[in-house]
């Protein structure tokens, strides 16, 4: 064992190159007369091999749900056994996905790569209990067996030929260590939301728990890390519903309470593939890029697979109040970017000018704004939020408050900004640079007045004005579109279209 502790003891000290806990890293060592732990536990364990997919938040939100609902303690683990791909960027944006989203965790981050010691500690336990064994076959004994039992038509799986071996090390063989799997009876995993799910144990294999060059697997670093963190709950994705069995074994060979499982069915594209990038499986911070409100995605990613009656719109209360993990839907869920885009803009009407503004100003910034040059951001959203779907959005469409417009809608310039309309635009300048208040409602009174000093209709004096200060023929109102520009920028880009039209 000398090998595979100096293998583990170098690994967890090349894992002090990863991110540094938020907290200090301890472990319960579990004991037969540890007091029962009533208090619900919930964990979200992603590996950092890529960035947080939509898949995983959701994941994330429901454990973080069960927990909040139960009034428990949540859990957040890296599992970064993966050296070769692991990265720290991608540790960094599970913790800054997990923030964006509010999903605040109260144990962790827990890094699997800081805890080699102790999977070291209980796989020696198991070995001096005879729970597990050095298995010394060569890959091309695995291959050959295999390639035997396909010929039969028998499920490929490993025959335990080491499971009771008490000779010498085989000369020039790496063995790994693997759990002595039950021989018989079943194991039944009671799920959440699928209900009883019985495996027979003669079908799972002696897994292998401790890799030739002594690193620990992955379903045996989730077991040790499950006990000692004390997780009562696992909620997770189907795809590891074939795990559950092997991990259960090894909690009950350890002594240990066993979690209670929930397996939640995998999130498809609206044509029913799986999810990919074509139907918005990217990372959760591209969408707080794409200008997606946090409460609006968190909204959206509940009602994936769990519904309360025909309502749409949940405040985060009403989410923690009335998540039941047990009418999770059993099958595949649906994305839909369509609906998505709803929710926001749902939320962005109804959502306070005060708290949107704050969530718009990083986007203006993004397109070269500085928000402090112009009019208030809270002001502008009042007056604009109802028109986008999108902070992205609503900072392109809003953009002209702080920067004139480069350039002219096509078809609104031809429509509205003809050589006749020049003679209203001179008469609002005048009037505009005469006001001694700018506010809309003296903004009004002169569009107003300029429209009956020549006869027109106030569309044809408000028209030109708004192509001339917004670009196009789209806008609040002009009087309060207008304030909001600044009377030194609304009369600069009068002169500009005035310039335009004197060709």
């Amino acid at each position: 064992m000398d090998r595979v502790a100096a293998t583990l003891t170098a690994c967890s000290h090349a894992s002090k190159q990863r991110p540094k806990p938020l907290r200090a890293l301890e472990w319960r060592v579990f004991s037969q007369t540890d007091p029962i732990v009533t208090m619900v536990k919930t964990r979200f364990a992603p590996s950092p091999t890529g960035f947080l997919h939509i898949g995983g938040a959701r994941t994330a939100l429901f454990s973080w749900l069960h927990a909040r609902r139960h009034g428990g303690q949540f859990v957040l683990r890296i599992e970064d056994t993966d050296l070769e791909r692991s990265t720290p960027e991608a540790v960094n944006a599970i913790l800054e996905g997990m923030s964006w989203l509010g999903l605040d965790y109260d144990e962790g981050p827990f890094y699997q790569t800081q805890r080699f010691d102790r999977y070291r500690e209980v796989i020696q336990q198991l070995l001096a209990e005879d729970k597990a064994y050095y298995c010394y076959c060569t890959k091309e004994e695995l291959d050959a067996l295999r390639a035997e039992q396909m010929a039969q038509k028998i499920k490929p799986r490993y025959d335990g030929r080491y499971r009771e071996y008490k000779g010498a090390p085989r000369e020039g063989v790496e063995p790994v260590i693997r759990f002595k799997n039950p021989l018989d009876g079943i194991t039944v995993i009671d799920d959440l939301i699928h209900g009883p799910i019985t495996f027979q144990n003669s079908e799972l294999d002696d897994l292998i728990i401790a890799r030739a060059d002594g690193t620990p697997t992955y379903n045996f670093c989730v077991v040790v890390d499950d006990m000692d963190m004390g997780i009562t709950h696992v909620i997770r994705g189907d795809d590891h519903i074939n795990n559950t069995p092997r991990q259960v074994n090894i909690l009950e060979a350890l002594g240990a309470p066993v979690p209670k499982y929930a397996h939640v069915a995998m999130i498809l594209g609206d044509d029913g593939q799986k999810l990919s990038k074509r139907h918005g499986a990217v990372s959760v911070l591209q969408y707080r890029d794409d200008g997606f409100l946090p409460e609006a995605v968190l909204n959206y990613l509940v009602r994936l697979g769990w519904s309360h009656g025909d309502q749409e719109v949940f405040s985060l209360d009403e989410m923690i109040r009335l998540f039941d993990i047990h009418d999770v839907n059993k099958s595949a869920s649906a994305f839909n970017t369509g609906k998505l885009l709803w929710l926001n803009q749902q939320y962005m009407m109804e959502m306070p000018p005060e708290h949107l503004a704050r969530h718009l100003s990083p986007h203006l910034g993004a397109l070269g704004i500085d928000p402090s040059d112009g009019p208030d951001p809270v002001d502008v959203v009042r007056e604009m939020a109802c028109r986008a779907q999108t902070l992205k959005e609503l900072a392109e469409q809003s953009a002209f408050f702080y920067v004139d417009p480069q350039s002219y809608d096509e078809k609104s310039a031809k429509q509205h900004l003809k050589p006749e309309a020049a003679t209203p635009l001179a008469a609002a300048r005048e009037r505009f640079a005469a006001l001694p208040d700018w506010q809309p409602e003296a903004i009004h009174a002169a569009v107003a007045e300029v429209a009956e000093a020549l006869q027109l209709k106030m569309g044809k004096v408000a028209q030109p004005l708004r192509v001339a200060v917004v670009g196009r023929a789209a806008s609040p109102g002009i009087d309060v579109t207008l304030q909001l520009v600044g009377r030194v920028a609304v009369l600069r880009r009068i002169d500009r279209a005035l310039a335009l039209l004197a060709g």
